[in-house]
């Protein structure tokens, strides 16, 4: 089974700085996000973090609690992270109503989603409209493994026009050297959602301690106090 978790202790001895692929379009990219009007009611406006599988307890995972932390301090908006029911195989019949109910998600809200979360984004932007979609580590197959293909977003076609409809933004980190993901797989969910691509050479499936590039995105899109 694929894991999209490394506890902290890990992943404090595992943070290196990434290297982009296209130093220039990712500038330009940074610059476009930078100056990108905000469109959000910041009043109503949340971050909801979905990790990827076999990330619990989600508190010592990833950058998970790190984005949390920073978003409500420096952004000064609610970021919703909770335990997910289910988190080795994450299946989507048991995510996707626990993100709605549970969580919370609306069109007031930024889905930041990792890897296995990214792909639950994804399918819950098929079916509502939603503030904004962060995708790391995203995929679109279930890459031939078995336990993938049993959590269900695979088993049937993308509607990338509904998901891009649904989304005020859709913004994608991905890494050329995912010892997970392809990047030909980051590739095709570019393509359909029409998204905003920051690639980087990491070779880590952004499984670290701190992601502060997540946070210029955010800083675009809800507007400051």
């Amino acid at each position: 089974q694929l894991s999209s978790c490394i506890a902290l202790p890990t992943c404090l001895t595992s943070v290196r700085p990434s290297t982009p692929l296209a130093l220039s379009s990712n500038k330009q990219l940074y610059n476009h996000m930078a100056t990108a009007p905000a469109s959000l009611d910041r009043s109503k406006t949340k971050v909801i973090i979905l990790p990827g599988n076999g990330c619990t307890p989600i508190m010592r995972c990833n950058w998970y609690a790190w984005l949390q932390k920073t978003v409500e301090s420096e952004l000064g908006v609610p970021c919703i992270l909770k335990e997910m029911p289910d988190p080795m195989l994450a299946r989507e019949n048991i995510w996707l109503p626990f993100i709605r109910d549970e969580l919370g998600a609306d069109v007031n809200s930024i889905l930041v989603g990792h890897s296995s979360g990214a792909e639950a984004a994804m399918r819950l932007a098929e079916t509502q409209r939603v503030g904004g979609l962060v995708l790391v580590a995203a995929c679109h197959t279930d890459l031939g493994v078995e336990t993938e293909t049993i959590a269900g977003y695979y088993n049937r076609p993308w509607d990338w026009e509904r998901i891009r409809g649904n989304c005020g933004f859709v913004v994608q980190f991905a890494d050329t050297d995912d010892p997970f993901i392809p990047f030909h797989e980051a590739q095709t969910v570019h393509s359909g959602l029409s998204s905003e691509l920051l690639a980087s050479t990491r070779g880590d499936h952004f499984m670290v301690s701190a992601l502060p590039e997540l946070l210029l995105p955010l800083r675009a899109r809800i507007p400051p106090a």
